[in-house]
């Protein structure tokens, strides 16, 4: 059973402009990393609040995913342009 994975964080401001091509240049990396079925991006403008909506096959293909990142640098980078570290949430999916 695959996971869904939340990741809530809220965006500094004025960074908008250097954050997006950050993304549109690291997400075929998350997209093409083992484990990861899917990724989509949301962002409510007026609150900055930011949401990833990721599905992986297992939390740990996540988290492989995670410390690969934090190891080479992505993770800094992107936390910079946030206002603290995003939070993640694993859920399960019901199937009904």
């Amino acid at each position: 059973m695959s996971k869904k994975v939340i990741i809530e964080s809220t965006v500094k401001e004025g960074v908008l402009d250097r954050l997006l091509p950050f993304l549109e240049t690291n997400l075929p990396n998350v997209r093409g990393f083992k484990g990861c079925l899917n990724v989509t991006v949301f962002l409510d403008n007026e609150s900055r609040t930011m949401i990833f909506d990721e599905e992986w096959l297992s939390v740990v293909d996540h988290q492989g995913y995670i410390n690969a990142i934090a190891e080479d640098g992505v993770m800094d980078e992107l936390v910079s342009f946030l206002e603290s570290i995003p939070d993640i949430k694993y859920l399960d999916r019901l199937d009904m």
